[in-house]
């Protein structure tokens, strides 16, 4: 059983609130209030005094987790590993694509999963894991062109891994519709994969097609920019509507 006792308001909102979104077993007590017997572990603030006292009644050692207002988060996922038994390294498994899957593994537990665009996907992995010790991103080798450019953008700040992603995608049945790449995110995450420094890779003839189509797509004017350009969009050096606005100016 996991305690909250604090006299921090902050804390006790936070934690609490995290608790519940997580669907964990807790319960709530004074801070000097006996621990009931079958107390695992108690969560205070990071000022509060515990009294040896309050950890009187347990039938077994209670851990301690004290947690900063600003990051109840990292409080639970260190509370949640100390009750199964392990600290579980953090893990972040990334299916690549125009709107990646991100799912976040403290050990084998899911603790958080995110469905971003693909802009967004390295600055959400750097949230995730500023707290972390010891953490590692593993990324899908499908959606070539994506998914080099969030290797290139992580590798300097977090040990990346190249996953094959072959098999990682489930069957998504009827209401699920939209889960598959968080899904697969999961199952990249579970993998182990080769370290990369960065990623490489040179635009297919079909690849640099689909992106002047999808620029021919995005404008009003039913504009087709250059295969240059296009090879600027795939190399990550534009954005589709930089390379529009440089194909107007042209």
């Amino acid at each position: 059983m996991i305690v909250v006792a604090t006299e921090d308001f902050e804390v006790y909102h936070g934690v609490v609130n995290e608790l519940r979104e997580r669907g964990a077993g807790f319960t709530t007590q004074e801070l000097d209030d006996p621990l009931p017997p079958d107390a695992r572990l108690l969560i205070v603030g990071p000022d509060d005094d515990v009294r040896e006292a309050a950890l009187a009644g347990a039938e077994r050692d209670v851990a301690v987790v004290r947690a900063d207002p600003a990051a109840p988060r990292a409080a639970v996922e260190e509370a949640l590993a100390v009750m199964r038994g392990a600290e579980g390294r953090t893990v972040v498994g990334i299916d690549p694509g125009e709107r990646p899957g991100i799912a976040v593994l403290s050990g084998d537990l899911v603790v958080a999963a995110f469905q971003v665009p693909a802009t967004d996907a390295a600055e959400v992995v750097r949230r995730e894991l500023e707290e972390a010790v010891d953490p590692v991103v593993r990324i899908g080798d499908g959606a070539r062109l994506v998914g080099a450019r969030i290797v290139d953008d992580l590798a300097a700040d977090v040990p990346v891994e190249l996953v094959d992603e072959t098999g990682t995608t489930p069957y998504v049945g009827t209401g699920a519709r939209g889960m598959g790449d968080v899904l697969a995110a999961v199952n990249i995450a579970l993998l182990p994969g080769e370290r990369v420094e960065g990623r490489e890779i040179e635009p297919t003839d079909g690849e640099i097609q689909v992106i002047k189509s999808r620029s021919r797509e995005r404008s009003e004017d039913n504009r087709t920019i250059t295969e240059s350009l296009a090879r600027r969009v795939a190399r990550g050096e534009l954005s589709l509507d930089e390379a529009l606005d440089e194909h107007r100016r042209e």
